[in-house]
């Protein structure tokens, strides 16, 4: 099952289902993917049951809608500050590579990312009942950073690089009771500045804390093993680069399970009601390819099981004047 929020002519979220052959039907009385999700996790109920229990209307053309700009992030929290954007890195097979290059210049010998790397291939797929290594784990900001598809992804006037990284990302509600639930996955665009990372692996936090896209869609339950997506970016209605990316836990170091303990073991992401948009990772980056990003390219991520592609324009803020005043 693949869901999305589209803005309804009145500005309410319209939940859509797409079905089996493609269309889309907007869920009744739904008010948001959240409300539908805190429904089922805290009815204890699977959320196809509660989307069938609500049941489906009015027939939605999902291309047409995207085409007019009406997708919205297809899950939002009521309040922004409890929607948490995170990520893991270094999860993928062979994504150490690209990273490594980035440090080695300033490390001597194995560098922190490789030995980061190769502890996620020992530990990162434990076996049931054991705990796994912790990976690599980094914070983007709250809802007010989350950028609907189609729209554009800003890069501050001081960052250095915007770059796109293809990823799934997983996403979650917490239960009243203090619980987490994975609603399912969605293709996500985890913004980067990937120049300003590659001064020293510690600015890893300075280059994170960016907007991020995710969807349109969201498909619920399990993600297939080997997923297989592409990532390309359109400059001047032209493809400019494109290349294949892998995800899924056959193309991974690290299972979701693990990754998913190692996230919600801290207590303060199992607050209730909050909303987790979790990326985990990616080993495909046109920076990697020596791509420099430029103001109204288009980024485009996509991945068949997945529903529509992922597009998302770059554009760069003007420079904003703080003054620090004293209390």
């Amino acid at each position: 099952m693949l869901i999305s929020q589209i803005k309804g002519s009145n500005g309410e979220i319209i939940v859509a289902v797409r079905e089996p052959d493609g269309t889309g039907k907007a869920v009744k009385n739904a008010g948001s993917v959240y409300a539908l999700a805190m429904e089922a996790a805290n009815g204890g109920k699977p959320l196809f049951s509660v989307i069938e229990m609500h049941g489906l209307g009015e027939e939605i053309d999902l291309e047409q809608a995207y085409a007019n700009g009406l997708f919205l992030p297809p899950i939002t929290h009521p309040d922004n500050a409890h929607l948490h954007l995170t990520g893991t890195g270094l999860t993928h097979l062979g994504s150490a590579s690209t990273r490594d290059a980035m440090h080695a210049v300033v490390s001597r010998g194995a560098t922190d990312t490789m030995k980061m790397f190769k502890m996620g291939l020992e530990g990162g797929k434990p076996k049931p009942g054991e705990k796994g290594v912790q990976p690599e784990w980094f914070y983007k900001g709250n809802g007010s950073q989350t950028v609907a598809p189609g729209g554009d992804l800003v890069s501050p006037s001081f960052a250095q690089d915007g770059g796109e990284e293809p990823e799934m990302a997983g996403i979650y509600v917490i239960s009243d009771k203090g619980a987490p639930f994975r609603i399912g996955f969605a293709v996500a665009n985890e913004f980067s500045d990937h120049v300003t990372e590659r001064v020293n692996y510690l600015y890893l936090a300075h280059s994170k804390l960016r907007p991020a896209s995710f969807g349109p869609e969201i498909r619920v339950g399990e993600a297939p093993s080997d997923i297989r997506g592409t990532s390309r970016i359109i400059r001047d209605g032209a493809v400019f680069w494109e290349k294949p990316f892998l995800s899924g836990e056959a193309n991974m170091s690290h299972t979701f399970a693990n990754l998913e303990y190692h996230h919600f073991k801290y207590g303060i992401f199992r607050a209730p009601g909050d909303v987790h948009v979790h990326m985990f990772g990616t080993a495909t980056l046109s920076f990697g390819d020596g791509i420099k990003t430029e103001a109204g390219d288009i980024f485009e991520i996509e991945a068949s099981e997945f529903g529509l592609p992922l597009r998302n324009t770059l554009a760069i803020a003007s420079e904003d004047e703080i003054m620090i005043g004293q209390l």
